[in-house]
């Protein structure tokens, strides 16, 4: 086995694990911002009450496609394209998140948002250019 497919191997088996982590992750994440009521995601979360309902339901939705997209399209192989995409679309919504948090002075939050976004950055990176799903042996 040659050295660029050994390390197109482990980049795929990385993308694989950080695939489906962070697509769980965003996944729960997002049906809890969509099914909760806003009270009591203002309770553990502070910025759910300080912005309109219709927001959190739509970065609830977005989390939850966003992280069933990392997964699905990949391990049906079909519509293989959407996972980049997806990974794309969260690394977009961390770096809003990011900002939002900031204009808020919310510094704790920024951590999280960086290391969940570089991690979406880097399935869309790795799926669009690295290791495609199409084609891998």
């Amino acid at each position: 086995m040659t050295t660029a497919i050994r390390s197109s191997k482990g980049i795929h088996i990385a993308l694989w694990v950080t695939q489906v982590l962070l697509g769980l992750a965003f996944a729960s994440v997002g049906a809890m911002k969509l099914t909760q009521p806003i009270a009591t995601l203002a309770a553990n979360m502070r910025w759910p009450g300080a912005v309109p309902a219709a927001l959190v339901r739509f970065v609830g939705m977005a989390e939850l496609l966003g992280g069933l997209g990392l997964i699905l399209p990949a391990a049906t192989r079909t519509m293989a394209g959407l996972t980049p995409l997806a990974g794309a679309g969260l690394a977009t919504v961390m770096l809003l998140a990011a900002l939002f948090h900031v204009s808020r002075g919310e510094w704790a939050a920024l951590p999280v948002n960086i290391v969940l976004g570089g991690l979406a950055a880097f399935v869309a990176w790795g799926r669009s250019t690295k290791v495609p799903l199409g084609l891998l042996p």
